[in-house]
């Protein structure tokens, strides 16, 4: 039961680090040192692996929290499915569509803001920056509840 426990605690770290090292560190230095358009293009390659980390890291998380007995189970593993159910609609739903948007806007440098595609475009990423912050935010409340 130790290692599985020890498991748990691994797949919930990894997988708040790992989304707070994308979104506070390494997003902010492509978009400062490169051109949006440049930027954008690497981070939208690495949005399907940044995905698949989360939901396997969930996985992982939830399968030992159900193995793991213990009062703050039911709470620990509803938000784990949160959180999963956050990351799946961003990497089955948002992310497809995103870039799709992105394939269609030749240049976010040079199309108006108030193209119909840019603001598409926006809003769906400011619903996968929602979603993003809520994953983060649900890992520091299972770090806490270690």
């Amino acid at each position: 039961m130790q290692a599985v426990n020890v498991i748990y605690r691994l797949a919930i770290s990894l997988w708040l680090g790992g989304a707070a090292l994308f979104t506070f560190v390494l997003t902010p230095i492509l978009f400062r040192s490169e051109s949006r358009d440049v930027a954008a293009r690497i981070v939208g390659l690495f949005f399907p692996g940044y995905f698949r980390w989360g939901l396997a890291c969930g996985v992982v998380a939830l399968i030992c929290r159900v193995i793991i007995s213990g009062k703050s189970n039911f709470a620990t593993a509803a938000i784990i499915v949160a959180m999963l159910l956050l990351c799946s609609f961003q990497a089955f739903y948002i992310e497809p569509k995103a870039a799709e948007l992105k394939r269609r806007i030749v240049s976010f440098e040079t199309t108006s803001k108030d193209d119909p595609l840019r603001r598409e475009f926006a809003k769906l990423h400011g619903v996968s920056a929602v979603c993003n912050l809520s994953v983060i935010a649900g890992g520091v409340v299972l770090v806490i509840l270690l």
